[in-house]
């Protein structure tokens, strides 16, 4: 997972031009769980073909020039490691954070399963 790369990726769009604003999130590994226990890392599973179908119903929301993610499924992850890289390309501000917002949020539900490791 490279962020410059992505970054250099989503300006060399052929309808770079359209965009008005990009949003990027950068998930990472916490230290603890949501309900506060100590966490030293996680692994995390991706249905791609729910992955895929999420990510162009958001290039079809209105305004959006283009979406990209990187996720690291690839091996257990440490506290401090970055989970996903999100970007959206779109026109006007309320448009790109709506986009990244629906596809963040039906991406960690829907296409995604973390199982963290605790201390």
């Amino acid at each position: 997972m490279d962020l410059p790369a992505m970054i250099n990726q989503m300006r060399n769009h052929p309808d770079f031009s359209k965009a008005g604003m990009v949003l990027y999130h950068n998930g990472v590994v916490r230290d603890s769980s949501r309900d506060g226990r100590p966490v030293t890392g996680l692994t995390l599973t991706v249905d791609r073909k729910k992955l895929d179908r999420i990510i162009n119903e958001t290039r079809a929301m209105p305004g959006i020039v283009e979406v990209l993610v990187h996720i690291n499924s690839d091996m257990p992850l440490m506290v401090g490691d970055d989970v996903m890289f999100l970007a959206v390309a779109g026109d006007i501000r309320e448009h790109v954070i709506d986009a990244l917002t629906l596809a963040l949020n039906r991406i960690k539900t829907e296409a995604t399963a973390k199982t963290q490791v605790f201390a």
